[in-house]
């Protein structure tokens, strides 16, 4: 499991806490970037096309929400 995976995030987000869960339960280590604490990540978050939170990214790929995406990427980081 060599993929950085990076969960874009801020206090309160529901969707974001499920996404954090989920990969707590997959065992996969993830980074938190706070975009409310940091402008550069919510630049990064908008490079990626998105908008809103959460998103998160694995190299180049990016999924926005608590979505089905989210389990093949997961999928794919642990493989």
């Amino acid at each position: 499991m060599s993929k950085q995976v990076i969960v874009y995030s801020a206090d309160g987000c529901v969707e974001c806490t499920y996404v954090k869960q989920m990969l707590e339960d997959e065992g996969v280590p993830f980074e938190v970037r706070d975009i409310m604490a940091n402008k550069e990540y919510r630049e990064e978050v908008e490079k990626f096309g998105f908008m809103g939170i959460p998103v998160t990214v694995v190299g180049e790929k990016a999924v926005k929400g608590f979505t089905p995406e989210l389990k093949g990427l997961i999928e794919e980081v642990k493989s």
